[in-house]
């Protein structure tokens, strides 16, 4: 039986030669995303970013971990003038001539291409939590140790003690002396890193990081990693069968701001309230489409839901 870091074996399972991103259906093909699935809910969030790049004085969008571009050619339609930029794993697949394409190798690795980026708003949504990191857990003595991970069957067993940079980070940023044997840490230092070096590419504008996530007050004993497959959840094996995703650490990113979606994207004017019933008399059409807008605006903003991902908004320094 082959044994490995659940971050190796991760890596490989989503970018590796074979992987999960590399196949032609895409995430859209496995989940829905604020950006993939439902059109009016991604039309709504390009409105919000539009009125935020306005806000910012920006004029270049880029969409980060893009998937085949959805949210790319709603901000190309609904403003033409702005300058649209897509980077995933993948070549470019079909999209309006006007959007570039930069191809990344996956994972916290960013294109060289992707560099010098001015008066610009970087979007990375669910970007981070595909980052793999480390897993830990505690054992019966109360030593942290690294979880190694059979990639063909997801069987699991206890490695080696956390390296001295995961604990290190985990001082900072996962305290674990109030942990109990079996309570896992999700070591997000790749993901710091890889949020670091995005926001070096970042010349003036700003960056925003879009995750389901938790802070230093609400960290998951139990770990969040899990798996996702044709529209359902699934026990995580990285076999390269099924998405791979884990929660993140949103605090521990370097950001000027943190809130939670609802709050973001009622500042940008989403607000999900329902249009006038006299509307429908006075023009029906008109009532309608309102109402989806509405309906779509309320799903971005939902407890429980969309509404629950953290924003972490960072300007360029």
């Amino acid at each position: 039986m082959t044994w490995t870091s659940w971050q190796q074996a991760w890596d490989r399972a989503l970018y590796g030669e074979s992987g999960f991103y590399r196949q032609a259906a895409g995430p859209a093909g496995h989940f829905s995303t604020a950006t993939q699935g439902v059109p009016q809910i991604g039309e709504q969030l390009a409105r919000a970013l539009l009125t935020l790049m306005s806000r910012e004085s920006v004029d270049t969008f880029v969409d980060m971990g893009c998937g085949r571009g959805e949210l790319l050619e709603q901000i190309h339609r609904l403003g033409p003038h702005i300058h649209c930029i897509g980077v995933d794993i993948v070549s470019r697949p079909q999209l309006s001539k006007p959007i570039d394409w930069v191809q990344s190798p996956g994972g916290g690795q960013l294109p060289q291409a992707l560099d010098g980026l001015s008066d610009t708003l970087v979007f990375a949504n669910e970007w981070l939590d595909v980052v793999p990191c480390p897993i830990a857990e505690v054992d019966e003595d109360g030593e942290l140790r690294e979880v190694l991970v059979n990639p063909s069957t997801g069987d699991e067993r206890l490695g080696d003690p956390a390296s001295d940079i995961s604990r290190q980070w985990c001082r900072l940023f996962w305290p674990t002396d109030r942990l109990e044997t079996g309570d896992r840490v999700e070591i997000g230092q790749t993901r710091d890193l890889a949020w670091e070096d995005l926001l070096s590419r970042v010349v003036s504008g700003l960056a925003i990081a879009v995750d389901y996530g938790h802070t230093t007050d609400s960290r998951p004993v139990a770990g969040t990693l899990t798996g996702f497959k044709q529209g359902r959840q699934v026990v995580p094996v990285p076999d390269g069968s099924c998405d791979l995703t884990a929660h993140v650490a949103m605090d521990s990113l370097r950001h000027d701001e943190l809130m939670d979606q609802r709050a973001a994207l009622r500042q940008l004017g989403v607000s999900g309230q329902i249009p006038p019933h006299d509307l429908a008399r006075v023009n029906p059409t008109a009532y309608l489409h309102a109402l989806s807008n509405a309906s779509a605006a309320a799903a971005l903003t939902a407890r429980g839901g969309l509404g629950d991902f953290l924003w972490a908004v960072s300007h360029a320094r």
